[in-house]
């Protein structure tokens, strides 16, 4: 097919090839015909700028570049003489696994611990009646810990040792007794991280890993492997309540308080509480990774964590009870604060709370959790039994007092 007269359309929009004294590569006869041997090289000459030289659109772009560049930098800050905080790294995982094979035979469990060791911390405290020590989980980069509050009672030092043999002092930017959850920062930046999975919709059965500190640098840490044996479950111990608690039978010691339980996939899913460390039923018990998280962000800004609060002393329905109003479980109150949330809205002893927002509330500890997902001054309707009555009132949450 002969070509047509369009040049546009049959050169596809490039130029003509330049002449050969304006290439850096030419045709070995275009050497010959130039008079110079073959292999002969010559230092290439600048192209004319009549032939389009591309600085005038490199120099146009460099413009362009600096000022949205420096558009950028006054937004950020980066002009500022100020020094510009870098970010810090946490890591979470996006979609946690907690029935994994992985953890499945002794070389899943060292690998996830192999993994974890170096996010984990060792700590020696001083406190009033000697030396105690304990574990903790790094969670930020620039030197934020996780670790048990109820393990820092009465805390006057803290050491942190690291997985490789550094010391640091630690500060205690704040405590959340209810929750067992306190927060430790050492000056120290680009440390190894744990990556934080998530505690919701865990399944008892599931395999999980308890990890505690090593005892001194280049040892491997402590670890125990068990199951998942119950959610959600209440702790008491010397006067103290935790509620909502993971329960696993993997084994703790009492140094390995305030290190991480981690799942199947090596993340954690839990803060290995004080309470119950070391038990003789065989179980140990943590906090719940997000409720932590939850919490050690608002120790992080202020030091002290809020919590909804009613203003009731209650207990776990009897099975009697249960029965006889037809339900699976309730709140049975013991007591009203005075000035309290639950006192305002005519809440009384012997009252059953059964339900919140429609939520069934099958015991007075999953109503303390319940409680967690709201703030003061949220408005929450509580379903009750009386004289065998069910009523519904609106109650004003407040905050939880201090202590």
């Amino acid at each position: 097919m002969p070509l047509d007269d369009d040049t546009d359309d049959d050169l596809g929009g490039f130029d003509p090839p330049l002449p050969p004294e304006d290439r850096l590569w030419r045709h070995p006869s275009e050497l010959a015909s130039l008079g110079r041997p073959l292999g002969a090289t010559t230092a290439p000459r600048r192209r004319p700028a009549a032939r389009g030289s591309a600085w005038p659109i490199a120099a146009v772009a460099g413009l362009v570049g600096a000022a949205l560049s420096t558009g950028v930098m006054a937004l950020t800050g980066t002009l500022s003489t100020n020094v510009v905080e870098r970010s810090v790294v946490e890591k979470v995982a996006v979609t946690p696994v907690v029935s994994s094979p992985m953890v499945r035979g002794e070389r899943g469990v060292v690998a996830v611990t192999q993994r974890l060791a170096p996010a984990i911390a060792r700590l020696v405290l001083t406190q009033p009646d000697g030396m105690t020590t304990g574990s903790a989980v790094i969670f930020r980069d620039d030197g934020l810990l996780l670790t048990s509050a109820l393990l820092l009672d009465d805390t006057i030092a803290i050491d942190v040792i690291l997985a490789d043999g550094r010391h640091f002092e630690g500060r205690l930017l704040g405590v959340d007794r209810p929750t067992d959850v306190a927060v430790v920062e050492i000056d120290a930046d680009h440390l190894p991280v744990a990556v934080l999975g998530s505690s919701e919709d865990l399944e008892v059965g599931s395999p999980t890993i308890a990890i505690g500190s090593a005892l001194a640098a280049g040892e491997a840490p402590a670890v125990s492997t068990g199951v998942i044996s119950a959610i959600e479950r209440r702790v008491d111990e010397a006067g103290e309540s935790l509620h909502g608690m993971i329960q696993t039978d993997a084994p703790v010691d009492v140094g390995g308080a305030g290190g991480p339980l981690v799942d199947a996939s090596g993340s954690v899913i839990g803060i290995v509480a004080t309470m119950g460390a070391a038990g003789a039923d065989g179980f140990c018990f943590a906090t719940p990774i997000n409720l932590a998280r939850r919490v050690a962000g608002q120790l992080m800004a202020s030091g002290q964590a809020t919590h909804g609060w009613l203003g009731i002393k209650g207990g776990d329905l009897t099975t009697e009870q249960a029965q006889a109003m037809a339900v699976d479980g309730g709140a049975h109150i013991r007591g009203v604060e005075t000035n309290s949330p639950a006192s305002g809205a005519g809440l009384a002893p012997d009252d059953v709370i059964t339900d919140i927002d429609g939520d069934p509330v099958a015991s007075a500890s999953a109503l303390v959790v319940a409680m967690r997902d709201h703030e003061p001054g949220d408005a929450v309707t509580l379903g009750y039994w009386r004289d065998d009555q069910r009523h519904e009132v609106v109650v004003t949450v407040g905050p939880a007092p201090p202590g």
